[in-house]
């Protein structure tokens, strides 16, 4: 992809850095909204921080702003850029292009477009597909990854039809959300529903109800959101195509697997071990499937020495 080098202006309103409710103090002071375009797509990043560059992606069904309670304490060391991938906020929504393939393509075109050929990484979810995808296609593109509360198609073996009740309750949505045309029909106009189930059902820890109208309103707000939302579980076969080729080959770059107790606990670990050489995880008591969010000093502080290294490395080559 080769990203315009045109001005853009800085988006304003719901969604953006400045314009959406319930951030922390001074969050305005340090990062700012900007779009990037790139080849017909155009995409949202909240980027802030000075020091070298940490991408930060969410998952379903939420935007950047889940990362906004970790964002100004890592913005004192690095250069935080937590995007909205295609689909998502206030990015554009294709009708395509939600296999993991094309969004690691995505994720290394926007990181160059803002002079970042190489970077650390975190996923949370949908976004530790993506890290993956990103670390597997690329590279020589990321330094380090961590990846959180996720298991990724065709690393993990499927889960059962017939499970306990509590892993229905998590991974319904899995096979809703595949659907061709129904779920769109059901779950259109009763948005508010069926997310904030989503919500109140996998978080130990409630999400403020401030963050919670923001990505709800993020979806109700464009209607082809809705649409693309299940495109990321809709491109699962193809995902795990892609994923077969890609654990043919083992990935060396150190990764911290991040996970909430009662929520996916050992088997983010389990998933990425075995297509990679050096994996260290830390498991929150207490916690569900949001860890930025449900305990965001725990996750700081995980991330704060997983990535000191890079920190170091990057600091003794500006010298």
């Amino acid at each position: 992809m080769s990203p315009s080098t045109n001005p853009l202006p800085a988006p304003t309103g719901p969604g953006s850095a400045e314009g959406t409710p319930g951030l922390p103090d001074g969050f305005g002071e340090v990062f700012s909204s900007r779009w990037v375009d790139l080849d017909g797509l155009r995409l949202h990043a909240v980027v802030g921080g000075e020091g070298p560059p940490l991408l930060l992606l969410a998952g379903w069904p939420e935007t950047w702003y889940a990362w906004r309670l970790v964002m100004p304490e890592l913005a004192r060391d690095y250069t935080v850029v937590a995007p909205d991938p295609r689909g998502v906020g206030l990015s554009d929504k294709p009708d395509a292009g939600y296999d993991t393939g094309t969004l690691a393509a995505d994720m290394v075109a926007l990181m160059a477009a803002l002079g970042h050929d190489r970077f650390a990484m975190v996923g949370h979810d949908v976004g530790m597909w993506t890290g993956y995808a990103v670390a597997a296609d690329f590279p020589d593109r990321v330094e380090r990854l961590a990846l959180a509360e996720a298991v990724i198609p065709g690393l993990a073996p499927s889960p059962p039809i017939f499970a306990h009740q509590d892993v229905i309750n998590r991974l319904w949505h899995f096979m809703f959300n595949r659907l061709d045309d129904l779920n769109e029909q059901l779950v259109r106009g009763r948005e508010d529903l069926f997310f904030r189930w989503q919500f109140a059902n996998k978080a130990v820890r409630p999400l403020p109800e401030t963050a919670i109208e923001h990505y709800i309103d993020s979806i109700t707000r464009d209607p082809a959101v809705l649409h693309a939302c299940f495109g990321f579980y809709r491109a699962i076969t193809e995902n795990m195509a892609q994923n077969a080729e890609r654990a043919k080959k083992t990935l060396s770059l150190p990764i911290l697997t991040i996970a909430g107790g009662r929520s996916t606990g050992v088997l983010v670990e389990q998933t990425i071990a075995p297509v990679a050489t050096d994996v260290r995880a830390v498991v929150f008591d207490d916690c569900g499937h949001f860890p930025a969010e449900e305990a965001p000093e725990a996750t700081l502080a995980a991330l704060t020495e997983f990535l000191r290294p890079y920190h170091e490395a990057r600091a003794g080559d500006r010298r």
